[in-house]
């Protein structure tokens, strides 16, 4: 059956080439930049002194490839493996938190995830996906980085929690971002391969 973006029933959970090229080479510019931003993390301090917890308010630029991937390639399975592909690279290239963050790109594709499964089902993609799979991978990250990895045991448990609040509407912000770049990529063509190639022509609430 032909794979459109359009006709019923779509065979969502099929990769193609394609699809697994076009997820390779956005994993790739997200571990590049997850280096550049790891490398850049502390430059930001000076900005959240005083109230450190608002520091998750930059915690978007380690989780766009997800939800990017979520919105573009519409595979299950495609926002949890650039997510993780992206930390392997950005581990590569050396990070002062070591292996944890493959860790953290476990739980943040998997929020990324989560969040493209429970608003469309792989099936539509309005603007609540990119929200709630923005917010989710917000949400799991922070939960990571203040309990699970437990980065910051200065902080009281309500530091924690506005440090998770922090993440998640940073997620949020980004999930809004990344369904708008989709449909601006759609509109110029470069998607034409893939079942988001009519995105910029889908409902707001699709």
């Amino acid at each position: 059956m032909t794979d459109t973006s359009t006709s019923a029933p779509i065979k969502v959970a099929r990769w193609r080439t394609v699809d697994i090229v076009v997820a390779a080479v956005l994993a790739v510019a997200g571990g590049v930049i997850f280096a550049v931003v790891n490398w850049a993390d502390h430059l930001w301090d000076p900005v959240f002194v005083g109230f450190p917890p608002l520091s998750g308010l930059k915690g978007g630029l380690w989780l766009f490839p997800g939800v990017l991937a979520g919105l573009v390639v519409r595979r299950p399975g495609a926002g949890l493996f650039v997510e993780i592909v992206a930390a392997v690279i950005s581990a590569v290239f050396g990070s002062s938190w070591g292996a944890t963050v493959l860790l953290s790109g476990l739980i943040q594709g998997a929020g990324a995830e989560l969040g493209v499964a429970l608003a469309g089902g792989y099936k539509r993609f309005g603007i609540q996906v990119g929200l709630l799979a923005g917010a989710l991978t917000g949400f799991a990250c922070g939960i990571n980085d203040a309990f699970i990895a437990n980065w910051y045991p200065e902080y009281s448990t309500v530091w924690k929690w506005a440090y998770v609040g922090s993440v998640t509407l940073s997620g949020l912000v980004i999930g809004l971002l990344m369904w708008f770049a989709t449909r601006g990529l759609a509109a110029t063509g470069a998607l034409s391969a893939l079942r988001s190639r009519s995105a910029n022509r889908e409902p707001l609430l699709g």
